[in-house]
């Protein structure tokens, strides 16, 4: 009888198996990978870099700068269809849509109107889909099927100036973004099944930048920059436990995503450099204690990505440059423009990947010595503004308003 009991145990423990949803170790199921931080896992470059990668496919699915997840063998697309926001499921083997829903959304205008599709990355967890538009819908759809299980829009018709920028984040069972625009806004969460408001702190408005998770003293919080500060909110009831005042100067926005470094958080804004702080338990609650400054090198529409103790970024001035992350003292700055100060930036392991607007995938190496370029290779016609998505020897790009699998052999 136990003899059985065991057998029947194990089959039941394989059918478990069997049937359990496929979990990857390259997926990239929302803004900036896994952990939020920029890091490719399971890439390996090549010896030699071809002059060239090999398109297997590409499709039309609309305008927008916002970054496809890629979970398993589907990629979430989100993207501006005629007067629609679409999110689209695609076969990452094929390029073949397998479902689509879409909601008729206001339009972009102003100066934001050169861009008109969603910026916000879609996050894929528990099932579930959830994007953030460019004029403030919050939707979690079914993964699977597309089905829209609740669509909110708390702040009609207000969002900052150039449209949303975050990319909202599924995390303990709750979607949570931050939602309206410049003194009438508020990081807001809902139950990811219901859609039921869990929690919100309306204490400023939202700027571009999207947020990162640390635990400290066994609290977990949600960091991210607002209008005028950086803030470290309770993840379990939305209570703000400390803040660090950084007001954009002039023209300048708070666009970039913190990175956390255990109980260091480093955070840049254009014309204001770069700076990292420690986070500390005083009594009941939290401080944030600077550890260092470098006003000389900040970020724009960049987050860098930290590796080995370097942070690797693109200049407000368009320059790739490394910064040692200890006492944030700058190691080398390139002395090439890029063309903008836009460049998602990767670390893949050996090598950084980055992909400025220019539509080029440069691979250099992770040193602190210098700027040692190992590749650069034209990836799309039209400009780039959503990350590429690696995953093994694919890369997935998205750019104007097409989205294609290339291939590193």
């Amino acid at each position: 009888m136990k003899s059985r009991n065991r057998l029947m145990g194990a089959a039941l423990a394989a059918l478990i198996l069997v049937s359990a949803p496929r979990i990857f170790a390259q997926d990239w199921p929302q803004w900036r990978g896994p952990e939020r931080n920029g890091k490719v896992t399971g890439f390996t470059a090549p010896a030699t870099w071809p002059k060239e990668l090999t398109l297997k496919w590409k499709v039309t699915v609309g305008s927008g700068d916002s970054t496809p997840a890629l979970v398993g063998d589907k990629l979430y697309v989100f993207s501006r269809q005629g007067d629609d926001e679409v999110t689209t499921c695609i076969a990452a083997a094929t390029g073949k849509t397998l479902w689509e829903n879409k909601y008729a959304a206001a339009a972009v205008t102003g100066p934001a109107a050169r861009h008109p599709g969603p910026r916000g990355s879609p996050a894929v967890a528990e099932g579930k889909v959830v994007t953030l538009g460019a004029d403030g819908v919050l939707s979690c759809l079914d993964a699977a099927s597309g089905k829209e299980l609740w669509r909110k829009d708390e702040f009609p018709g207000v969002v900052p100036k150039f449209f949303t920028g975050m990319s909202p984040i599924i995390v303990d069972g709750m979607a949570i973004a931050y939602l309206g625009g410049p003194g009438n806004g508020a990081i807001m969460a809902f139950d990811a099944t219901s859609g039921n408001p869990k929690w919100k702190w309306g204490g400023e408005g939202p700027d571009y930048g999207s947020p990162a998770l640390m635990t400290v003293a066994g609290v977990k919080q949600l960091v991210t920059l607002t209008e005028k500060s950086l803030v470290g909110i309770g993840l379990a009831d939305g209570k703000l436990l400390w803040q660090v005042p950084f007001p954009a100067q002039g023209m300048a926005y708070n666009a970039d995503t913190p990175i956390v470094d255990g109980d260091t958080v480093i955070y840049a804004g254009q014309n204001r450099g770069t700076k990292a702080v420690k986070i500390e338990k005083q009594d009941d609650g939290f401080a944030a204690k600077e550890l260092w400054s470098n006003p000389q090198v900040a970020v724009q529409f960049n987050t860098p990505v930290l590796k080995d103790g370097l942070i690797f970024g693109l200049s407000d001035k368009g320059m790739f440059f490394c910064l040692d992350a200890k006492t944030g003292k700058t190691d080398w700055i390139d002395t090439i423009k890029r063309g903008g100060n836009f460049a998602a930036i990767l670390d893949a392991g050996s090598v950084i990947l980055a992909m400025p607007s220019t539509s080029e995938l440069i691979a250099f190496k992770p040193s602190d010595q210098d700027y040692a370029e190992l590749a650069r290779i034209k990836v799309a016609e039209t400009p780039t503004y959503a990350h590429p998505v690696i995953a093994g020897n694919r890369v997935f790009v998205k750019d104007q308003d097409s989205l294609a699998m290339w291939t590193i052999e």
